[in-house]
């Protein structure tokens, strides 16, 4: 999931960003300040501080979730959110991941990528039209969800110290949604141990001698 990104690119980005040029802005007010005879013979600090407070009060760099394909036609629904998955992918490995967030990340990226690998168990999902539209959901709209909602909150933790933890929210948002889609595996298992029951009772009934009758 990570993207590939060398040490020149990383600091061009930087460059680039809201909080790099938020920093300079006020660093260059700090230069105004020297200049006017305010900042004394501590202007170094002076400039070097104001550069770092803009830094760090500048609203974060927000990536917005990528568009997805959607439903796709009867039949090839698993395909389509797949594909989608892939999108999703992509879009988190770009994203700065909090430490608190990392193992149920993981799990849920590895639960989802076990649920949608094509092959027999993919083939039993697809037969279970709930099963299919919980998936969806999850690539399309929850995850997406809980990602861009952390990527907005988290700034004004910083203005509101004590406030709730976006980080906690999202924590907690990503083991709510691990939770749903081991139900899903649940659910899915459940079918077919049922289906093999069923054909065991039919083999039974089938090559069982039927009871004599009653003579009494």
């Amino acid at each position: 999931m990570a993207t590939s990104s060398g040490p020149a690119a990383r600091t061009l980005a930087y460059l680039e960003s809201r909080r790099n040029l938020t920093g300079c802005a006020c660093g260059l007010a700090g230069l105004a300040a020297v200049f006017t005879g305010l900042a004394g013979a501590y202007w170094p600090v002076v400039v070097a501080g104001l550069y770092g407070a803009g830094a760090l009060l500048a609203p974060p760099e927000r990536t917005a979730p990528p568009p997805f394909a959607g439903p796709a036609a009867p039949g090839g629904e698993l395909d389509a959110i797949r594909a989608d998955f892939a999108t999703l992918r992509d879009y988190v490995a770009g994203l700065e991941l909090p430490a608190g967030a990392t193992g149920p990340a993981a799990e849920l990226d590895a639960l989802l990528a076990a649920l949608l690998e094509p092959g027999w168990v993919a083939e039993e999902i697809a037969a279970d039209p709930e099963a299919v539209h919980i998936l969806g959901r999850a690539v399309r709209v929850d995850v997406p969800e809980a990602w861009d909602a952390y990527q907005r909150t988290r700034w004004w933790a910083r203005l509101q110290p004590g406030a709730d933890s976006a980080e906690r929210h999202l924590s907690r948002q990503l083991e709510l949604l691990n939770r749903e889609l081991r139900t899903v595996a649940a659910s899915v298992r459940a079918a077919v141990e049922r289906r093999q029951r069923t054909h065991t009772t039919y083999l039974e009934s089938r090559t069982e001698p039927p009871e004599p009758p009653d003579k009494s």
